[in-house]
């Protein structure tokens, strides 16, 4: 198999570069070969780990969510468009799993002993650190505005990618991050943060 060079393409006059290896590892993947398949979990176990947790704010639903998203990233991985980066195709499910985890949560009741466990926490006698902070306001979200905020602010994406990720117009992306920001800095306020 030949090494294949990184492809630039460009999408709705975004740049997006397609690293060669990823194909590579794909394609290896879907022919079976267990170490790329392992490979693959390690090099993207990390990012999907970490927007399942800031999307869904629980690490064991996190972890259950990332197992789906990888068996359905596999499943799927002959659909990928290999003139695409696999970042966003990959970032696309996690999305979707967790927005699908996020409504089925919500239609489960909760038991009476977890329920105190979601309540806002009472202010802190000891300050905790800002990042600490800025992720318990983002559990307060709209899972929209949480999804919106995570993959623009902390997976570094731009509006447009956000946009297709959540299969929303960039218009709606922008209001949501507009709305997002107003609660967490109304959250942070009402904590008693101050901006410098």
């Amino acid at each position: 198999m030949t090494h294949i060079s990184a492809i630039t393409i460009r999408q709705r006059d975004a740049k997006l570069t397609v690293d060669g290896s990823e194909v590579e590892l794909v394609q290896n993947c879907l022919t079976g070969h267990d170490a790329s398949q392992r490979d693959f979990v390690e090099q993207f176990q990390g990012l999907i780990f970490g927007i399942c947790l800031r999307m869904l704010g629980h690490s064991q639903d996190a972890e259950d969510v990332a197992q789906e998203v990888f068996l359905r990233a596999f499943r799927n991985l002959h659909r990928w468009d290999q003139v695409r980066p696999l970042r966003p195709w990959l970032l696309t499910i996690a999305a979707n799993r967790c927005r699908t985890h996020l409504e089925e949560r919500g239609r489960r009741p909760i038991p009476c002993d977890l329920q105190a466990d979601m309540l806002p926490e009472q202010p802190p006698s000891q300050p905790q650190d800002d990042a600490e902070e800025v992720q318990n306001a983002l559990l307060t979200l709209r899972h929209e505005y949480r999804q919106c905020f995570v993959l623009f602010y902390q997976q570094d994406l731009s509006v447009e990618e956000v946009a297709q990720i959540l299969d929303r117009p960039e218009g709606t992306i922008k209001i949501w991050l507009h709305r997002a920001r107003k609660e967490i800095a109304e959250y942070l306020r009402k904590r008693g943060f101050r901006p410098n």
